[in-house]
């Protein structure tokens, strides 16, 4: 599937560089909540996340998952955040969860993606505002979650 609308206008490297595979990419670093993005939500969330005072990591990819990066990020947050284009269900944010579980790391972790329900039609900048998945949206989730 090819996305819709424009990327976020990244600078075009002139050579190619090979990505590790399955590691994330910290953005920007802050304290206490670590907000681990995918795909097209990774710029609202480097915006939410900067004005929330929190850590933003491009995980990049969601198999593998980066498992060192989140036990590193579990040792020095107090709260995860997912943020995924993708219905929650079977979502790179439950893979985050599993993987919590499993290490048996009991922390409060805040899914944000889309509903499990009939979405209406519109732009993509409408239907993002009315998941909560644009920069305000975010920022209000987060901190109705935290508070």
């Amino acid at each position: 599937r090819y996305p819709r609308g424009k990327g976020p206008g990244a600078a075009v490297q002139p050579g190619l560089t090979a990505l590790p595979i399955g590691q994330g990419e910290v953005r920007h670093q802050g304290s206490r909540i670590a907000i681990l993005a995918w795909g097209s939500l990774v710029a609202p969330a480097l915006a939410a996340g900067k004005h929330l005072g929190a850590t933003v990591v491009n995980m990049r990819f969601v198999k593998p998952i980066d498992t060192d990066l989140i036990l590193e990020l579990a040792k020095s947050h107090d709260v995860f955040v997912t943020a995924e284009e993708n219905v929650l269900a079977g979502g790179a944010g439950s893979a985050v969860n599993g993987f919590l579980q499993a290490q048996k790391i009991l922390m409060p972790v805040l899914n944000i993606g889309l509903p499990d329900q009939f979405v209406e039609q519109g732009t993509r900048e409408e239907l993002l505002a009315l998941c909560g998945l644009d920069v305000p949206g975010l920022i209000r989730r987060i901190e109705t979650f935290c508070a």
